[in-house]
């Protein structure tokens, strides 16, 4: 397979990733009565007995490629791109709304490509600049009708408190996603899937730790509360943990870390037709504007990276 079609084949990856992460901003909406630790004890004990239960068939073969300074370092990834990022991530739904929380995460790319920038077979910055610039356009526009819109209808600390979780879960994910990327290049012999499924044993690990006080605080909850919690938890661990892990993680392989950013894209995209869907209305003009600047930056750093295209800018220079 070529060059170009590996990145096509990449992207693709990315937006099936997407399209699955995009469902994580209405578990909240779907069960509004559990707190975020009860939300991310629950999502996170669903993927760790799913992801146990694919791998114990090949247990022994899989994990025979890791030594201790991989188990910690799928510890640390375990913490930072789920148990950490989706606690913030709850709070900032609850408090901020979907909108304003996707719009936050959905700076990860420009975070993301801006660090990978630095590896030696990025592009230069003369290339990958513009469109990076145009995703941050994008979410800026979609932040300042968002805000307004909410500024309406909640209280203003909450709001902010919301806007801060939305930070720490993007400084949360965006060193996941840096972390995750060097991780699966130094263990090529570990499969993309594997990976994923091997991140939800131990994430399902750490759940356990918060499954006891969580479980204690929601004593008062309902049988149809407790219901709709499980079937958030399992339908998100599921889709979004099991099969958009797998569509990364590939898209990981597949992809310079420079470009891997870009694709973080498509969950805020998705997050927003989810959002649509549920609060039952359409995008405004200001929203249809901002995505289609946001799918314009995806395709143009696409190009951008294209072998062609490097070799040009660094035959000029």
């Amino acid at each position: 397979m070529t060059g170009l079609s590996n990145r096509w084949l990449g992207v693709g990856c990315g937006l099936g990733a997407g399209a699955m992460w995009g469902l994580v901003f209405l578990a909240p909406k779907f069960a509004p009565d559990a707190s975020p630790m009860l939300m991310s004890a629950g999502r996170y004990l669903a993927y760790g007995v799913l992801a146990a239960a694919l791998l114990a068939p090949r247990w022994k073969s899989v994990t025979a490629e890791l030594d201790a300074k991989a188990w910690r370092g799928l510890a640390w990834l375990s913490l930072a791109g789920n148990i950490v990022y989706y606690l913030f991530l709850v709070v900032s739904v609850h408090f901020a709304g979907v909108a304003a929380s996707a719009l936050i995460v959905g700076m990860v790319p420009v975070v993301v490509a801006v660090w990978g920038l630095k590896d030696p077979d990025a592009p230069p910055l003369t290339k990958v600049g513009p469109p990076i610039l145009l995703a941050a356009a994008a979410v800026g526009l979609i932040g300042w009708e968002s805000m307004a819109r909410e500024a309406l209808t909640r209280d203003v600390g909450q709001v902010l408190l919301g806007l801060g979780c939305g930070l720490a879960a993007l400084a949360s994910w965006s060193a996941y996603a840096i972390g995750n990327s060097r991780w699966m290049a130094r263990l090529p012999r570990v499969g993309a899937n594997d990976w994923s499924l091997l991140t939800g044993v131990v994430t399902g690990g750490f759940a356990l730790v918060l499954a006891v006080p969580a479980a204690v605080d929601a004593m008062g909850q309902t049988g149809d509360q407790w219901a709709r919690l499980a079937a958030a938890s399992m339908g998100v661990a599921i889709l979004a943990s099991i099969v958009g892990n797998a569509f990364w993680n590939q898209a990981s392989r597949l992809l310079p870390l420079s470009m891997l950013g870009q694709m973080i894209v498509f969950e805020t995209l998705f997050a927003f037709a989810y959002g649509y869907l549920w609060e039952g209305r359409g995008p405004t003009v200001t929203e249809i504007v901002a995505m289609g600047m946001m799918i314009s930056s995806v395709i143009w750093c696409v190009r951008a990276h294209r072998p062609a295209a490097i070799a040009a800018v660094e035959a000029e220079h």
